[in-house]
Parts: structure tokens; C-alpha cells; sequence
């Protein structure tokens, strides 16, 4: 059984503010520990709960954050960027399940750190009118590979917002959001000994989860935080002005539209 693990950090235990999340502060430095901390407990849960190989995708910003002689050398990692399949990258690899590690709620919801893609650029993105999250798209583009999300962990406002969205899976609460720079954590050590007991727990339950599959074509909305990320944006010629802050497109599959919208991401730098 061949598993993979995305890890993201603002849902790491003990993460909490901006500086943790970001290169260049030295609550950084202690804060990616602790994502490839809580990384080495999921991949120590899926070989307990009979996983004979262990992709780890390192899923936040530059997508280059665990140090890699502090992971687990069973596993294998996917780092750095570009690469198409964005936090997902790995899931065409023939893997037959996933965890995401580490994730938050998305833009607009109560969530530690909550945002989607890029908090500089998008205000809300919705497919098919439904807001969704990095959680909802990346589990939507596994499905599309028919690989379903099995356990989840981050705080709960994340995990409120996604039980409906993979019913089937088990879910770790790291954390109680009580704004969106503060909350009340596990220790990482006892976050640690939950999400392991959980990847055991959802891979142990095979069937139980379903794959998340989207009907496609997809009508994508993006509301920005500028009109002039807007303005920027529709200089793609195909892309549509939906409102002042808005911009639409017509996506043949998730993939197309997770690829889309990070190709809008990386062209918002312009505007840094």
C-alpha cells in the first residue's frame, strides 16, 4: 500500500502567527521542526497501519521547508517548485490514499493563519459557486486520480469546515482557533502521538473514505483583494471581469483549474 502525505504548517501545533510561517524569522527556523516533526508521526502511522511505501509532499509556500535529514528515511519527498500538481504532487505516483498534515481553514473562515494559495492574492475562490479551500481543491485533484483523502489535522475551524467534504476520514485536531493569529494547542509531542494513532486508525479502514469527485467542466470565481490584482489577472485573455475584484474561468478538470489558479498566484508577485 503506497501512501501519500501532504504537510502544510499553519495547522502544525504550536503555530500560531505569521513569523512562524514565513522564511527569514527565526520562529521560523523552530516552526519548520516542527512541521517535519509532524510529518515523521504520519509517516510513522501509515507503516503502522500497513503502508509499505511513503510519499511526503512538503506543501507550503516555496514548497522547501523540512529539514531533510530530520525525516524519517523510510519515506521519500517531494520538494520544490514548479511542479503541476501543486501540493499534490506525488498522487499521479500510483498511491492508493492521503493525509494532509498540517492544513488550515481557508480565506474568510475563523481558522488559525486561514487563507487560500496565496493571502495576497485571493479574497474567496469557488468552484461551481461552492467556496472552497487548498484542502477542498487538492482533495477534489485527488479524486480526479481516484485516490481519496483519508486523515486530516490542523485546528478546528479546518476541521468543521471539511467533515462534510471527506466524510470518511479521520480527523486530528492540533489545535482550538481563537482568532486568526492565537488558539489553544496541543504540545507538539501529544499532537505527535495523535496524528500517528490517526494515519494508523484510517489506513487500518480501507473503503471507509471515498475519493472527493467533482463533476467537470468547472466554472472557477476568484474574488481578489485588489482590483488591481484583478486588472493584472485579465491580462490572460480567456480569463473573464466578473466585478471590480472578480475574475471567472471555465476549467476542463480540477487539475486544469488548481493549475490555473496557481499560475494566477505566481503572477500576483508582480504586484508585491
Amino acid at each position: 500500500m503506497k501512501i501519500l502525505i501532504s504537510t502544510d504548517i499553519e495547522g502544525v501545533a504550536g503555530v500560531v502567527h505569521h513569523q512562524q510561517v514565513r522564511a527569514g524569522n527565526p520562529e521560523y527556523e523552530r516552526a519548520r521542526v516542527l512541521m517535519a516533526q509532524e510529518a515523521n508521526a504520519a509517516i510513522a502511522g501509515a507503516f503502522d497501519g500497513g503502508a509499505t511505501e511513503v510519499l511526503v509532499n512538503d506543501s507550503h509556500g516555496d514548497f522547501r521547508n523540512m529539514p531533510a535529514e530530520l525525516l524519517d528515511p523510510r519515506a521519500r519527498f517531494v520538494l520544490g517548485k514548479p511542479r503541476y500538481l501543486g501540493m499534490m504532487a506525488g498522487v499521479d505516483q500510483g498511491v492508493q490514499a492521503v493525509c494532509m498534515i498540517g492544513y488550515h481553514a481557508r480565506a474568510q473562515g475563523r481558522g488559525i493563519l486561514a487563507h487560500t494559495t496565496n493571502s495576497f492574492a485571493f479574497r474567496r475562490v469557488l468552484f461551481d459557486d461552492v467556496e472552497t479551500g487548498e484542502a477542498g481543491m487538492y482533495g477534489a485533484l485527488a479524486g480526479e486520480y481516484g485516490v481519496p483523502v483519508v486523515m486530516c489535522s490542523g485546528d478546528d475551524a479546518f476541521i468543521e469546515e471539511h467533515r462534510a467534504l471527506f466524510p470518511g476520514a479521520v480527523f486530528v485536531q492540533t489545535k482550538q482557533a481563537t482568532g486568526q493569529t492565537s488558539g489553544i494547542s496541543l504540545s507538539p509531542a501529544a499532537a505527535r502521538e495523535a496524528i500517528r494513532a490517526g494515519v494508523a486508525t484510517a489506513l487500518r479502514q480501507p473503503g471507509r473514505a471515498a475519493a472527493l469527485v467533482l463533476r467537470t467542466p468547472l466554472q472557477v470565481r476568484v474574488q481578489t483583494q485588489s482590483p488591481a490584482l484583478a486588472d493584472l489577472f485579465c491580462q490572460w485573455p480567456t480569463l473573464q471581469r466578473r466585478a471590480v475584484d472578480e475574475i471567472a474561468f471555465d476549467a476542463p478538470s480540477v487539475e486544469a483549474a488548481v493549475r490555473t489558479i496557481n499560475c494566477l498566484s505566481a503572477m500576483s508577485s508582480l504586484l508585491r
